[in-house]
């Protein structure tokens, strides 16, 4: 138990009314709940309970039958980063400032858990938040993320509760305001606990676009992390990425519209396993039919997701069985920017090499891609890893297209094709 005692010795500071037990209104150094959400120094508590042989509450004088009691961390730690505070106060120690609305922020965490008016509570901290970093710092220090992740994962047993649900998308709003660096340690290692993971889960799939977003911000901040996105894979399945597919889908919600992309690419790098799962979803239908009206930044990454699904068979056997797959990708080649054409390269050398059925191989010649292709040849100067994709693609498939009158005689004769009478 972590020692609590008055900075610079002063007995006499002011402390916080949340701070002191109801019983004693002295300062509480080792503060525990009972099963009435009434917070008491445990000394006082337990010889309420035992030399005094009540069953009531102190407070509220309501009947009790369990005698239990919990031990109330995030107040013991709200009242040992205060007297921290006042100490270097006290000492004109400039380390660890606070803020201006380090009291009333310590008022509202201190009792937030016991609230029924859970919302209210939320949106006051978001109010909070707002007055800038010093703010949001010290709530990190006091333990206002702990809070916010015992809140979201209350609708894991009451998810039917509207009350917890709003409480629930109030909390990924104010998480989202606070900054979360690979040095909070603790904060993420907190996110990454499985049933926060299964709550922000359910919220992907039921919120209002807003906690979607704020949603999808938390998973970003995990990314950071280098979180094992696998267990999303096996734990929620396909409903995950069908959530994130429709926001990204969302024409409406922009903003929220490229953080999932932005989270998908973050996610499908780092599992394979996720690939499929994405793939099942409808992931490869759904990114070809968004590719065609996609500006620039838009269409970089879609076609980088294209190329990470297009790894998988499964992926690749999608792509080629939508009419537009090949069509799409090639109307981007030069058209985007020198990565998105890359891209586009390597998405018809994974499909030529492994799926090159004769409909396939027609459909790049007819869709354009192979004039692509060939245009690629004459740009630029020297060699670079994009030609040599690109004449690969050429010398594997230039006697298939050499029939068709619109192939190249001078690519037939740079292939050494020009001579070759294979049919």
């Amino acid at each position: 138990m972590e020692k609590i005692s008055s900075p610079a010795g002063d007995p006499s500071l002011d402390f916080p009314q949340d701070f002191r037990c109801p019983i004693s209104m002295e300062l509480m150094r080792d503060p525990v709940t009972i099963s009435t959400g009434v917070t008491y120094e445990r000394r006082n508590i337990e010889r309420w309970f035992h030399t005094y042989k009540k069953r009531t509450c102190p407070a509220t004088m309501q009947s009790i039958e369990s005698l239990e009691m919990t031990p109330n961390h995030t107040l013991k730690r709200l009242i040992v980063g205060w007297l921290d505070s006042q100490a270097d106060q006290c000492l004109s120690t400039p380390a660890r400032r606070q803020s201006a609305k380090h009291d009333e922020l310590a008022a509202v965490l201190g009792t937030i858990d016991s609230s029924p008016f859970k919302v209210s509570s939320l949106r006051k901290l978001r109010s909070i938040l707002e007055m800038g970093d010093e703010v949001k710092e010290d709530f990190k220090r006091l333990g206002g993320v702990e809070v916010l992740v015992r809140i979201i994962v209350q609708i894991l047993v009451e998810n039917l509760d509207f009350a917890t649900f709003r409480a629930c998308e109030e909390a990924l709003g104010v998480l989202h305001q606070v900054p979360v660096s690979d040095e909070d340690e603790q904060i993420l290692q907190l996110l990454m606990k499985p049933d926060c993971m299964r709550s922000m889960c359910i919220m992907l799939q039921r919120g209002s676009m807003e906690a979607r977003f704020c949603t999808i911000s938390a998973f970003q901040k995990m990314a950071k992390a280098d979180y094992h996105w696998n267990y999303v894979a096996q734990d929620q399945g396909i409903d995950f990425f069908k959530s994130l597919l429709e926001i990204v889908s969302d024409e409406i919600c922009t903003k929220a519209s490229s953080s999932a992309l932005k989270l998908l690419i973050e996610i499908l790098e780092a599992s394979k396993k996720s690939r499929l799962k994405a793939i099942e979803a409808g992931g490869v239908c759904t990114l070809v039919e968004l590719l065609p009206d996609s500006n620039i930044s838009k269409s970089e990454k879609i076609l980088k997701l294209i190329k990470l699904l297009c790894e998988c068979a499964e992926g690749r056997l999608a792509f080629t069985e939508h009419g537009l797959g090949i069509s799409a990708v090639a109307k981007k080649m030069l058209n985007v920017s020198p990565g998105a054409t890359k891209i586009g390269v390597k998405i018809l050398w994974l499909i030529s090499s492994f799926h090159a059925t004769e409909k396939v191989l027609e459909e790049m010649l007819v869709s354009g891609a192979v004039k692509k292709l060939v245009a690629l040849l004459n740009i630029g100067s020297g060699q670079s890893s994009t030609k040599d994709r690109v004449v690969k693609i050429l010398k594997l498939h230039g006697r298939v297209w050499r029939r068709y009158p619109c192939f190249p005689s001078d690519v037939k004769a740079y292939l050494g094709l020009e001579n070759d009478n294979t049919c």
